[in-house]
Formats: C-alpha cells, structure tokens, sequence
C-alpha cells in the first residue's frame, strides 16, 4: 500500500474544496493563504492530476477534484462525529442563505441556544445548494415552487407574502400605489417587482437598483435608498423597531415558500427533530 499524502495537505484541499477559495480555506485552517496553496500544489503534484481550476475569482472542482473531495468530506466527518461521541460534544449544522441568516435566522438563534446549550450550531450561509452527504449539513431551510424531491422530509415554514417597505421618511410621501413610481424600486434575485405592480395596476418604467440578495435590498430599503418588496417575515424585526415602514396595503403571494429540508434518514436524527420542530416554533 502506498503511503498517504500528508494529512496538512488533504485538510488544506478538503477545506479549499468546500469553500472554492483559499483564502476563505486558510482563515477557517488558521494558515496563511499561501501555505494552503502550497499545500494543494503539493498534492496534485503527488497525485498527477490537477484537482482544480484556478479562476480569476476563486476556484473550481476538476472532475478528479469532485472524485477526491466526496469520500474526504465523509471521511472527515466520521472523524469529528468520533470526537464529538467521544467528548459528549453535539453539534448540528443547518443550511441557510445569507439572506435569511442575516434577517430571519440569526436574530431568533439565541433562543434555541438558550433552550438547549449542550448542543452547538454552526450556520453554513451560502446561496448554492448543500449536499447533505457530502457538506456535512443536518438540516437547511431553502426556497422552492415546487416538491422537493424524494429522499427528503421537507415541512412548510412559511409561506412567500411579499408587501413593499421603505424607511419612514418615504412612507410618508406613499399613500397610493402610484406613488411608487416616484421612488427607486429596489429588487433583488426573484425580481418580482413587475408582477406587483401589475397586480395593483401602476402603468410605467420605474426606476431600479438591483441587488444579488434579498438582505442587500432589505438594508438599503432601511438606508433610506427606495422601497424594497421583501418577504414579509424577513423584515418582521424591522417592521417592529421602526426601522421600516409598510406604507401600502396592497400584497404579493408568490409560490416561491420557504421549507425545512432535511434527509429522510438523517446522520442525527434527535438533533434534526430538535432544530426541525424548533424551526417551526419561531415561524
């Protein structure tokens, strides 16, 4: 049997594969970006085979790449399940977009850490899909029109009701749909200003600013910049501080919902049940 490539350099390239970015894969390693990338040059030298693509911004899985992570990613995770079994340490990592972390997630955690302080949560916040065979994800929350798949437990959250906010300072001058028109429209990746204006029938080109996520959108709405059509549990807390204002009546229900997803045979099952039904509760 051949001997095994150093273990700093498999983390390196686990790290890197998982994050397409050295920098990102050096900052959790504690190592300089550097070292990591030498790490990984190390590796595909002794291996043959180059394991990614280099881009301008950040990095992509060759096919050997995409080969070699899968069975690392599980690899290391038994790993750490036998620490965790070996420590009484229990940790559950939930999937979630940036957007939702950032408006829904984050502000409510406290409660379920509170609630249960034996157990750690690490939030994977990205906007590709998780694999949960291979990310080392429990459990995630994301947005779909339609089933989910086989394979999967997905339960209802909450339903997409979009309504327009802006901070008060422009809720004042919004007292008729038209008025909109007088604002820029701030949009994000759903792009479904143009379905509620024709719902409430304005006639016209608006101005816009577009952004690549709904938190972006959200804060600039607070900023003062425009009126944003935003989800409305993602601006609850705004709603409520006074930082935003709903200044029409007049909503939006799209089928675009949020679900809890989870494996229909999860890795831990009371953890999943736990953070499922806790999930639930907030909604």
């Amino acid at each position: 049997m051949s001997a095994l490539p150093p273990l700093n350099s498999i983390r390196a390239f686990e790290a890197s594969a998982r994050h397409l970015n050295f920098r990102l894969a050096a900052a959790e390693l504690g190592v300089t970006q550097g070292a990591v990338a030498q790490h990984v040059r190390g590796l595909e030298a002794r291996l043959g085979q180059a394991l990614f693509e280099r881009l301008p911004r950040g990095l992509r899985l060759t096919e050997a790449g995409r080969r070699f992570h899968s069975p690392l990613r599980r690899a290391f995770r038994l790993i750490e399940e036998a620490v965790d079994d070996l420590s009484g340490h229990r940790q559950i990592t939930i999937s979630v977009t940036p957007s939702f972390a950032s408006k829904w997630l984050v502000p409510r955690l406290n409660d379920f850490i509170r609630k249960n302080p034996e157990i750690a949560v690490q939030v994977d916040a990205r906007e590709r899909l998780a694999d949960f065979r291979t990310d080392g994800v429990d459990i995630a929350v994301r947005q779909s029109r339609g089933p989910i798949g086989d394979g999967f437990n997905a339960k209802l959250l909450f339903s997409n009701e979009f309504i327009p906010v802006c901070n008060p300072s422009l809720g004042d001058q919004i007292s008729v749909p038209n008025d909109l028109m007088r604002f820029t429209l701030l949009t994000d990746s759903h792009g479904l200003w143009p379905l509620f204006l024709e719902r409430v029938e304005v006639a016209g080109r608006a101005r816009t600013m577009s952004f690549s996520q709904t938190s972006l959108a959200i804060d600039a709405a607070v900023s003062g910049q425009g009126v944003a059509l935003a989800n409305a549990a993602l601006v609850a807390s705004e709603l409520a501080s006074g930082e935003l204002v709903q200044p029409l009546k007049e909503t939006l229900f799209d089928d675009l919902v949020f679900f809890v997803v989870a494996p229909l045979k999860p890795r831990q099952p009371e953890l999943v049940s736990l953070m499922r039904d806790w999930l639930l509760s907030q909604a």
